[in-house]
């Protein structure tokens, strides 16, 4: 599965969507702004939600759920990277969260 830094995913956040595959608790905490959020478990019935034409970013709390999510989208039909490090390495990297 293709992975992108931190930075690289700030760079492209206002062109990619990123999907914010924590649970709610976790997002309770802060998320990227702009960011969808869609619980792993739940991606699979909310897919309509994310348009196939523009790259997805999958977003975690340290990148391994997200990797399993972008490789899965990657199989659906869309382009999908992971963020390496997740929301921690984000929040340690001082980018902004809402």
């Amino acid at each position: 599965m293709p992975e992108i830094t931190v930075n690289e995913a700030d760079r492209r956040r206002s062109t990619d969507q990123i999907l914010d595959v924590r649970e709610d608790f976790e997002v309770a905490e802060g998320m990227i702004p702009g960011a969808l959020h869609i619980p792993m478990d739940q991606l699979q019935t909310r897919l309509s939600e994310l348009d196939a034409a523009v790259p997805v970013i999958a977003v975690c709390r340290s990148g391994n759920r997200s990797a399993r999510v972008a490789d899965a989208l990657n199989g659906a039909g869309f382009t999908a990277d992971t963020m390496t490090g997740g929301m921690t390495a984000w929040s340690q990297a001082g980018l902004p969260t809402t």
